[in-house]
C-alpha cells in the first residue's frame, strides 16, 4: 500500500457552505481508497491504495467530488515520500520556525514554468521572500503589507492548477504521512 496527500482547492460549495470532512472520508472510502483521515476543514485529505498514477487518482477524486457534491474542485495528489521531500524542501525554516502561518508553498499539479516565476518577482515585497523549489512556489509573506500582492499573483490563470498550504499544515500533512 501507498500512502497520499490530497489536497482540494476552495471546498466552498456556496453561500455559507463547505464540505464537511466526514463526508469527504466517507465519498473517499467509497472509492475504495483505505484509511481516509483529514487535517483541519480546509480539504487536506491523507489515505492508502496499491500504488497508481497520480493523473489516475487526481481525475478519480475530481470526479467522485463531482457527483457526490456536484461542483467541481482541483484536487492535487502527492505520494507521502514526494510530501516529506516537499516539507523538508522549505527555503524559509527559520522564518517557519518564528512564524508558521507567514510561510505558505502553493503545491502545483505541473511544475511551474521559470518564466511565470521570473514574472511573480514583480510582486514581492521588500520584507517578503519567494523561491521556487521543486516546481513548487514557497513564500514568506509579510505582516507590515496588509494586503499582499504575491497572494494575487499566483492564481490558476498565472501558474495553473495548484493550491496553497502554510507550513503549519504542510509540517502537520507530513507527520500524518510518517515524517
Amino acid at each position: 500500500m501507498q500512502t497520499y496527500v490530497a489536497l482540494l482547492y476552495s471546498i466552498v460549495l456556496g453561500e455559507g457552505r463547505r464540505v464537511v470532512m466526514s463526508d469527504l472520508r466517507a465519498m473517499t472510502e467509497g472509492l475504495g481508497l483505505n484509511n481516509p483521515r483529514t487535517l483541519v476543514a480546509t480539504g487536506n485529505l491523507v489515505f492508502e491504495t496499491k500504488e497508481t498514477e497520480i493523473a489516475a487518482l487526481e481525475r478519480r477524486l475530481e470526479t467522485a467530488f463531482q457527483k457526490t457534491f456536484g461542483r467541481h474542485v482541483d484536487i492535487i495528489v502527492r505520494r507521502a515520500d514526494d510530501w516529506l521531500k516537499l516539507a523538508a524542501g522549505n527555503p524559509f525554516p527559520a522564518e517557519s520556525a518564528a512564524a508558521a502561518d507567514q510561510v505558505a508553498v502553493r503545491v502545483m499539479r505541473k511544475p511551474v514554468p521559470a518564466e511565470a516565476v521570473a514574472a511573480l518577482e514583480a510582486y514581492i515585497g521588500k520584507d517578503e521572500r519567494m523561491q521556487a523549489v521543486g516546481g513548487d512556489i514557497w513564500i514568506f509573506f509579510s505582516r507590515e503589507t496588509p494586503s499582499s500582492r504575491p497572494l494575487a499573483a499566483i492564481s490558476h490563470k498565472r501558474l495553473g492548477i495548484g493550491t496553497s498550504r502554510n507550513w503549519n499544515t504542510v509540517r502537520k500533512l507530513a507527520e500524518m504521512v510518517g515524517g
